[in-house]
């Protein structure tokens, strides 16, 4: 599939997809999301990637929501339509077993803070903003905003932002816990590939034991909880870099991690 809306890029094991509408603020239509799902089943199937970064192309959008001029069109059904299919590929990109950075470097409203809430965490520069508008048209959130941004930051912040619509500042997004970094513009990507090859670095199987043990025990009881770490901390011990980490350790050098699983 030939990609007009996003740019595709791979290299060294560290996957980046940037929105690339940046004429209309990189605002999410069909044709993008299409583009954005088929992406993420790529890098699904790819076992050498273990990061993903996503990003806006230009500088003043990571993604400015949806694309108004095609909501415009919609009735119930074609709305309802549109939200399952949105809701279902920001539902793949928090499923990836691999890590995932939303480097949002300008406007990140409606579907833009939907997206990037379902990474595993922010950085964003300082002109970023966020927010989750749709109220202001009359509409909610549609793409998974109404559920995963009180997880987030909690029930009473979330509902004050859903309710006035209004954006927040990156410095504001840090403060109430739903970015993790606030970088200068001109060196976001470069602090968020600093930090992506730091994890790609690590092993990968224990990467993706903590991110399942993490989202999968979230929502759980504590009790629950514990036994999903339990059984993620043994998974771990499938791959040669337990051996490999615990070696390095002890013999005091820097581990050499492969990824290969116990024969």
């Amino acid at each position: 599939m030939g990609y007009e809306n996003i740019i595709y890029h791979v290299e060294e094991g560290i996957a980046t997809i940037t929105f690339n509408r940046p004429k209309a603020l990189n605002a999410l239509n069909s044709a993008l999301l299409e583009e954005l799902s088929d992406a993420l089943d790529k890098i699904a199937a790819d076992e050498d990637i273990r990061v993903l970064i996503l990003t806006g192309a230009g500088d003043k959008a990571f993604v400015a929501g949806a694309d108004i001029s095609e909501l415009a069109t919609f009735n119930s059904l074609s709305a309802k339509n549109f939200a399952t299919f949105g809701q279902n590929i920001v539902n793949k990109l928090q499923k990836l077993a691999i890590i995932v950075i939303a480097a949002v470097n300008g406007f990140a409203l409606g579907g833009g803070t939907e997206i990037s809430i379902a990474c595993d965490f922010i950085y964003a520069s300082e002109n970023a903003k966020f927010g989750q508008p749709e109220i202001n048209l009359g509409l909610i959130p549609g793409f998974g905003g109404t559920q995963r941004l009180p997880r987030l930051i909690g029930t009473n912040m979330a509902k004050e932002l859903i309710y006035t619509g209004k954006m927040i500042s990156a410095a504001e997004g840090n403060q109430m816990g739903l970015v993790n970094k606030v970088i200068a513009s001109d060196q976001l990507m470069d602090e968020v590939m600093k930090v992506a090859k730091e994890i790609a670095s690590k092993g990968k199987v224990s990467l993706r034991a903590a991110k399942q043990a993490i989202n999968n025990g979230i929502n759980a009881d504590l009790s629950t909880g514990l036994n999903i770490e339990i059984d993620a901390f043994a998974l771990s011990f499938a791959s040669l870099d337990a051996k490999e980490g615990t070696t390095a350790f002890l013999e005091k050098r820097k581990a050499n991690f492969t990824g290969k699983l116990n024969q």
